[in-house]
């Protein structure tokens, strides 16, 4: 399989999980078929300055963002950590994380993979 640019499904959406501000979400694979039943999300994702997804948890699942660019704030499971460019966040399954861009977009990979 190929998929240009030009074909990635991409959809803005408010407020993430009681977040603020919106996110722009880029499907690399589009299906759970694509990712042959083990996981729903490959995806580019886009955290305007001020916004955030908001605090959430993972259930039979688990999720990683790998930071392309800009900085910000990441919450993992009540703790707080700076953002920067090179950075991975794993949150496992039965924990809970967030994302909240600072005065520059975030751009990351995520990835939910089932467990």
């Amino acid at each position: 399989m190929v998929r240009r640019q030009k074909e990635i499904l991409s959809s803005r959406k408010p407020s993430p999980f009681n977040g603020v501000g919106e996110i722009t979400v880029r499907s690399l694979l589009e299906t759970e078929d694509e990712m042959y039943k083990k996981g729903r999300v490959f995806a580019h994702t886009t955290v305007y300055p001020g916004s955030a997804i908001g605090i959430h948890k993972h259930v039979n699942e688990s999720e990683t963002y790998y930071i392309l660019s800009g900085t910000g704030r990441y919450y993992d499971n009540g703790k707080t950590v700076e953002v920067t460019p090179g950075d991975v966040f794993f949150c496992g399954d039965g924990e809970s994380h967030g994302i909240e861009a600072g005065n520059e977009p975030i751009e990351m990979v995520a990835l939910i993979l089932y467990h």
